[in-house]
């Protein structure tokens, strides 16, 4: 039982022993008197009572080899598949689920049987490691799927360009789709590379107190080519808020957004930039009045690789690892990223950030 100290434990398990040999002789007593009754002798007490002990012990150890054979059997199986599901998951097949067939058939005593907690541990180590080994196969697809397209475009349009007969349009025109691709596999290593080094945790983290509002500022004005080229209302609303962080990241987590908003943000559109401090923590709105996102799509929206909008994302030139990055680094300050969106309606991204890192 749960919370019962150990010497009650111990109490129980010496209580049962005691019984148990009680028990045997009580039998041993009934068996020798019926004996004794059948022959018609009537034994010296103190030889009656040598028997009774000896003949109880005897039954005691009798029961006690019978149980603990049916013990050391069960046990004898528990660890043959325990070894078995070991030696399973160091091959790498984790489909391993061992049934706990050993121990005390109450469900919370179960749970408290060292051997079970074992179990246990190894079942969720196997669940763990086949959740990460799907993940690993899926991030594989993805990366082959990303590179892939891009190769196969690069290729064929280099291809052909050794047509002679090509007129000087046409051949500038697949010179510019081929420096397109080139640039999203650059975009793409380059990202790659930010995730896996952010997902090792040897990023080096160093916060530190700054303005974030004029860090804002500085990412809108360097977008302002793009915005202004789709003459794109763009509305700033930035309190003055101090915060500690590390600069360099959160600048990624700006630029990410910004920059989504930008692209899919129509021609004459409204990008709106809120920060306010609210409480112990600094929260940044960045709203779009672009085609939105379903809402089959939310729940996925950062997770790598997935695109709301396939073909709009590729021919926009985006690779789905954006918004990975950005809650990667919220997440490393101990804030958080949430986005709300309806399709038709815009999309409006929300990141809560404390003031201050604690140590």
């Amino acid at each position: 039982m749960k919370g019962v100290p150990l010497f009650v434990h111990i109490a129980i398990k010496v209580s049962l022993f005691f019984a148990a040999l009680l028990l045997s002789w009580t039998s041993a007593f009934y068996l020798t008197a019926a004996i004794y009754s059948r022959v018609g002798w009537e034994p010296h007490g103190l030889f009656a009572l040598i028997v009774n002990a000896m003949l109880g012990f005897l039954i005691f150890g009798f029961g006690a080899a019978i149980l603990g054979r049916f013990i050391r059997s069960k046990e004898h199986v528990f660890w043959t598949e325990l070894i078995e599901a070991i030696r399973r998951i160091s091959r790498g097949d984790f489909h391993v689920n061992i049934e706990q067939s050993f121990g005390e058939p109450n469900g919370r005593q179960r749970k408290k049987h060292p051997l079970h907690q074992l179990v246990d541990s190894i079942n969720d180590m196997a669940a763990n490691l086949k959740a990460m080994e799907e993940l690993r196969q899926e991030f594989i697809s993805n990366v082959s799927h990303e590179i892939g397209t891009p190769l196969t475009s690069i290729r064929g349009f280099a291809r052909a360009l050794k047509d002679d007969r090509l007129d000087p349009e046409q051949r500038q025109r697949y010179l510019t789709v081929i420096e397109e691709e080139c640039a999203r596999l650059s975009k793409l290593s380059d990202n790659l590379l930010k995730l896996a080094v952010l997902d090792s945790d040897r990023h080096p983290f160093h916060p530190a107190p700054y303005r974030l509002d004029k860090q804002l500022t500085a990412v809108i004005l360097a977008c302002e080519p793009q915005w202004e080229a789709k003459n794109i209302d763009m509305d700033v609303d930035a309190e003055a808020v101090d915060i500690v962080a590390d600069e360099m990241l959160m600048s990624q987590v700006w630029v990410n957004l910004v920059h989504n908003a930008v692209k899919f943000t129509p021609e004459g559109g409204k990008i709106s930039v809120f920060l306010a401090r609210k409480g112990d923590r600094a929260v940044v709105r960045v709203a779009d009045t672009g085609p939105g996102i379903a809402d089959a799509d939310l729940p996925r929206i950062f997770e790598r690789f997935y695109k709301a909008d396939k073909s709009r994302t590729r021919s926009a030139g985006g690779s789905g690892l954006g918004l990975s990055i950005a809650k990667k680094i919220a997440d490393m300050h101990r804030g958080s990223i949430s986005v709300r969106s309806r399709p038709g309606e815009g999309t409006e991204f929300t990141v809560a950030l404390p003031l201050r890192q604690g140590k």
